[in-house]
């Protein structure tokens, strides 16, 4: 009879798979998501009303409704809603998943992005105005460089967050690294063995995305160089 750790030894170049599918998942979702938090943050800021409560509008709605909820949304809604209009529309498994992950990252970077800026002393953006800096360039050149250094924690923990959020996708069928584990338990039907070890690969790339966002957290600590 085959041992516990000889199920979880078969299964893992099939759960490295599904994990390297995770973390690509993850990077191009925080790529589109950061995107759209940058643009969603300034706006937030905007002095324009209208603009300032489309944000507003859009972050609540993100952050409000369960990432899930949005998923289905986009993967079984959004084509249906088509079909309505006499047109034929599906979404790919990989589109619906990184659509959804990056609407709903976009949010919460906005979140992250509103409150660096934010953080960043008056007298520093009066200042670069009296140089005769126009608002976007002391926007480019002042204030956001120094609203990053303090932006990257809360950016380490949403990449984390995401990463996590990522099991979520295997609700459409979307083959990443929890998605992989169900797959290999319905062959095998040893659910501890391997959805243990799929909890250890999730944890150590956990560990490995914090420690990069600690690295990178001291390297732009001004104090450190």
């Amino acid at each position: 009879m085959e041992t516990s750790l000889g199920f979880i030894l078969d299964a893992v170049p099939a759960l490295l798979k599904g994990a390297l599918i995770t973390l690509q998942l993850t990077a191009v979702s925080v790529a589109f998501g950061s995107i759209g938090g940058i643009a969603l943050g300034i706006a937030r800021l905007s002095k324009a009303g209208p603009i300032r409560l489309l944000a507003r509008a859009y972050i609540d709605f993100f952050r409000g409704t369960p990432l899930l909820v949005q998923l289905f949304m986009i993967y079984f809604g959004v084509p249906a809603l088509v079909r309505t209009f006499g047109l034929d529309f599906t979404f790919n498994q990989w589109g619906a998943a990184v659509l959804g992950l990056s609407l709903n990252s976009a949010a919460y970077l906005a979140e992250i992005v509103r409150a660096g800026i934010q953080s960043i002393e008056v007298g520093q953006k009066e200042a670069a105005e009296s140089l005769g800096l126009d608002s976007s360039q002391t926007m480019q050149y002042v204030v956001f460089p120094q609203a990053l250094r303090r932006m990257v924690p809360p950016l380490g923990n949403e990449f984390i967050t995401l990463l996590k959020d990522t099991s979520l996708v295997a609700v459409i069928g979307y083959q990443e690294l929890f998605r992989q584990g169900q797959l290999i338990v319905a062959r095998n039907f040893r659910s501890f063995e391997i959805f243990f070890a799929v909890a250890l690969i999730y944890l150590a790339l956990n560990v490995i995305a914090s420690q990069a966002f600690s690295l990178l957290e001291r390297r732009l600590d001004p104090k450190q160089t």
